[in-house]
């Protein structure tokens, strides 16, 4: 792909997730009922506020690898910059897994919304459509990220000598 094709795709995945989740903790936090809330409303909602925040730091991470690895290239702040990115979406792909769709989060979700019904059961809904259409841009930002050290690798390869 070469390497500031795959760092810009890098930002723009990362820019699509952010988008995605965004939209997600619109539709959790603005769009519930204004009622009765409970414990699994409020787990979801800080699962999102600290997925945005980790999302955001890797995405600011991502453009200083970006503007490292263009002329002249800086591969060691570029490096650098994308073990940082790394990091941050390492936590926002965990948070995703244990928080939003491990099997134990869905159950409780799902359960909360046929205990409560109305109101509650449409916003228990959206809210899984929400998490759902973040997972390919999640898998897309992870396919970039791959590339990005793919493309880091090759370069430090190509300076070496024997």
């Amino acid at each position: 792909m070469g390497l500031e094709s795959s760092f810009r795709n890098l930002s723009s995945e990362l820019r699509r997730l952010l988008e995605a989740l965004q939209e997600l903790k619109l539709t959790v936090v603005e769009d519930r009922p204004s009622r009765n809330d409970a414990v699994v409303v409020d787990n979801v909602e800080y699962a999102m506020e600290d997925m945005l925040g980790w999302v955001q730091e890797s995405c600011e991470a991502a453009c200083v690898a970006q503007e490292a690895v263009t002329h002249p290239v800086d591969l060691d702040r570029g490096r650098q910059a994308l073990a940082t990115c790394q990091e941050k979406f390492q936590r926002v792909e965990q948070a995703f897994s244990t928080k939003l769709v491990s099997y134990e989060s869905i159950k409780n979700l799902t359960r909360f919304g046929c205990e409560r019904k109305g109101e509650w059961r449409l916003w228990v809904a959206a809210v899984k459509q929400g998490i759902e259409r973040c997972r390919l841009p999640l898998q897309a930002a992870a396919a970039a990220l791959v590339e990005c050290w793919k493309e880091i690798a090759e370069r430090a390869g190509m300076t070496s000598i024997s």
